[in-house]
């Protein structure tokens, strides 16, 4: 499904993964467990994801993995340390020949047609295509297409120590594509109590 968004098939296959390994320690509950849409958030990010993706997979800590609904993949950190750069380098150690779409489970207001845009305006000659930051200008790194060729770059980033994906795709600028959002309110994320108020907020202005 994925492969043919862009209206051409593309030899490189798709696949998702939701970030959803962190300890929330801001927000004091587990995020990817909070029920914004009807279901818990990481169920329901893997659910948009399955309809532009090849492939899907839970990324959580090793000690999640059997909390986890078997009705959906799971791929556990299998690299030192933490963070969501560990889940990325752990979806291309499982499949380096994929492009990931990597997205955190705290964003409550990303839809599909959010995915469908950062799919059409993917460039695979790059390493990565992401979305820019209504709120700081900066790239959005958890919401963002790495390609196959990105796995020896974020193994380098990591390797001379930096943990944050961010910064892999600042520091490798001339090789990111990098976009603006058609609804910047799709890249909110939900870290504090008070951003999830803000999230209820919008999402009851919406219907």
């Amino acid at each position: 499904m994925g492969n043919v968004i862009s209206g051409a098939p593309n030899k490189i296959p798709l696949y998702g993964m939701v970030l959803a390994g962190g300890k929330s320690v801001r927000m004091g509950q587990d995020k990817s467990v909070i029920n914004w849409h009807g279901k818990e958030q990481r169920y329901y990010m893997a659910g948009l994801l399955r309809n532009v993706c090849d492939e899907v997979y839970i990324s959580c800590r090793p000690e999640q993995v059997s909390g986890i609904d078997k009705n959906y993949n799971t791929l556990a950190d299998n690299y030192p340390g933490g963070g969501p750069l560990v889940g990325i380098l752990s979806a291309f150690k499982k499949a380096p020949g994929a492009a990931w779409l990597v997205t955190a489970c705290d964003l409550p207001l990303l839809d599909l047609a959010t995915l469908q845009y950062l799919i059409a305006h993917r460039d695979t000659t790059c390493m990565a295509t992401a979305y820019k930051s209504s709120f700081d200008d900066l790239p959005e790194p958890l919401i963002t297409i790495w390609e196959p060729q990105s796995y020896e770059l974020l193994q380098a980033h990591i390797a001379d120590g930096y943990t944050c994906p961010r910064k892999a795709l600042i520091r490798n600028e001339k090789m990111v594509k990098i976009i603006l959002p058609p609804d910047p309110d799709a890249l909110i994320n939900a870290n504090t109590p008070g951003d999830a108020d803000r999230v209820k907020e919008l999402l009851t202005k919406r219907g």
